[in-house]
């Protein structure tokens, strides 16, 4: 196991080109914080999303100090000196915004109009949450998820910790298939053996066995052991964080 100790980005392997952030139990916590943190490292930083996500609180919009209730740019509108579009606000160096197609009914963001293997182009480093998890702290993937670019550098799986030892039915999303593969009931608890379960078939169905696993929200645990099981049962090595 890993612990953070002052560069997340390091501890993760954070490359620059276009970082995938999938899982659940913090994801969007840890798009806002590799960001801000690879931005104070001098990099020019996107905050986007492959699906729908909340717009990230504090980061602006197109690059400017606009809120989000001003126009964004427009794919086919004039760039002028200093514009400050999703595409050109990547241009100076030490820079962090977000880009997506904002849905005014639902208040979020989809991906953005411009292709994301354009952008990365433009961007020291493009991090993209690609699915979603109802806000809940474990899941199971379905057959289109997640939504990783062809393009993408980093996979960085979240599993939030908070879900640990709690009922499958309460704590995971898609309990259905998540019982399917571990082979139990959805009022069954989600042990960490469980759940590594799981992830080692699903990083085996999707490809994606050189994805960095961070446990997130070990804070909450009050077995602390649950995090040595889930690692021993993963087989590899994780990131321990405690990410709010």
């Amino acid at each position: 196991m890993e612990t953070v100790s002052g560069n997340l980005a390091s501890t993760l392997g954070i490359e620059p080109g276009i970082t995938a952030i999938i899982g659940s139990g913090g994801k969007s916590t840890l798009l806002k914080t590799l960001g801000l943190e690879l931005m104070r490292a001098g990099g020019r930083v996107l905050l986007c999303t492959t699906t729908h996500m909340y717009p990230v609180a504090g980061v602006p919009w197109d690059g400017s100090s606009r809120r989000l209730d001003a126009a964004p740019w427009k794919p086919g509108a004039l760039h002028v000196p200093g514009c400050t579009c999703e595409a050109c606000a990547g241009l100076v160096r030490g820079s962090i915004c977000q880009a997506g197609v904002l849905d005014p009914e639902i208040g979020k963001l989809s991906a953005p109009a411009e292709p994301l293997d354009q952008l990365v182009q433009r961007f020291d480093y493009v991090l993209a949450e690609a699915d979603g998890s109802k806000r809940l702290p474990l899941k199971a993937h379905a057959a289109w998820e997640p939504v990783i670019p062809a393009a993408t550098a980093n996979v960085v799986w979240v599993v939030g910790a908070s879900g640990l030892g709690k009922p499958i039915n309460e704590a995971v999303h898609r309990p259905k298939l998540f019982c399917e593969r571990c082979g139990c009931e959805p009022t069954d608890a989600a042990t960490p053996e469980r759940v590594a379960q799981v992830l080692n078939a699903e990083m085996q169905m999707l490809n994606l066995n050189n994805a960095r696993i961070m446990l997130n929200q070990v804070d909450a645990l009050a077995d602390p052991t649950m995090v040595d099981r889930f690692e021993a049962t993963l087989g590899r090595t994780i990131v321990a964080t405690c990410l709010k």
